[in-house]
C-alpha cells in the first residue's frame, strides 16, 4: 500500500455535532425546527448540496435549497472547528505513515476543498498530504472515480498499491470505480453501509492500519 486516500468526515475527523448544529442553524434560517444529530449523520457523505436538499426534505424548492445552502456553508466556515477533532489514534497512524519513505497520502472528500483544508491545516495534520481534494476540486463528487484517478496520476502509484479509506458505502464505489482496494473504518457515521457494499478489509482505529502498512 503506497498510496492512501482517506474520506475527511467520519473518517479522520469527528465532525458529527459542527455538521449538526450547522445544519440546525441552517434549518432555523429558514424557519424550520431542529432535527437530530444522528439523523443529519446519515445525510453526510455526498457533498453539501446534497446534505441540504435531504434536510430541507422533497418539497423545497430549488431556491430554498440554494439560500439554504449559501447560509449553510458561511456558518460553517466560521464554526467547522468548534467541536471538530481527530479521531483517537488518527494523528499517531499519520505520522508513522508519513515518516515511512514511500508512502504517499491525500485526502479525497465531498466536503467543499477551501473547508477542508481549513479544517485539516486547523487539526495540525496538513502536512501529511500531498493533496486534498474536495467536493468541487472536479466536475463529479464521489463516487466518480475522477479524483482517485487524478491522485494516481500525480503520484505515480499503480492501481494495485493504493487504497480508498473511508467510513460509508460511497468511498467503497469509489473505490470499485477506480479498480482499487477499499479499506472501511468502523467507527465513522456509516459503518453500517458496509453490509450492502462490503469493503475489502475493515479496521477499527487507524493504528491498525498503519501496522498493515508498515509490516
Amino acid at each position: 500500500m503506497s498510496l492512501l486516500i482517506f474520506d475527511l468526515d467520519g473518517t479522520l475527523i469527528d465532525s458529527k455535532l459542527d455538521l449538526a448544529h450547522s445544519v440546525n442553524a441552517a434549518r432555523k434560517y429558514m424557519g424550520l425546527d431542529p432535527i437530530s444529530h444522528d439523523l443529519v449523520s446519515t445525510y453526510i457523505g455526498n457533498g453539501a448540496p446534497v446534505l441540504i436538499r435531504r434536510v430541507l426534505g422533497p418539497d423545497a424548492t430549488d431556491e430554498q435549497v440554494a439560500k439554504t445552502l449559501d447560509y449553510f456553508i458561511r456558518y460553517y466556515t466560521e464554526h467547522c472547528l468548534d467541536n471538530t477533532s481527530l479521531y483517537p489514534g488518527v494523528k499517531e497512524a499519520l505520522d508513522r505513515l508519513s515518516a515511512q519513505h514511500g508512502v504517499r497520502m491525500a485526502v479525497l472528500t465531498n466536503k467543499p476543498v477551501r473547508i477542508s483544508n481549513h479544517i485539516v491545516k486547523g487539526l495540525g495534520c496538513s502536512d501529511h498530504f500531498f493533496r486534498i481534494y474536495g467536493g468541487n476540486s472536479f466536475d463529479r463528487k464521489k463516487p466518480d472515480p475522477i479524483g482517485v484517478e487524478k491522485l494516481l496520476s500525480e503520484s505515480g502509484v499503480s492501481r494495485k498499491d493504493a487504497v480508498m479509506v473511508g467510513d460509508s458505502a460511497v468511498d467503497v464505489r469509489t473505490a470499485r470505480n477506480a479498480n482499487i482496494r477499499a479499506c472501511g473504518v468502523t467507527y465513522g457515521f456509516q459503518p453500517e453501509t458496509f453490509a450492502a457494499e462490503p469493503p475489502d478489509f475493515v479496521v477499527d482505529d487507524l493504528g491498525e492500519l498503519a501496522e498493515m502498512v508498515l509490516a
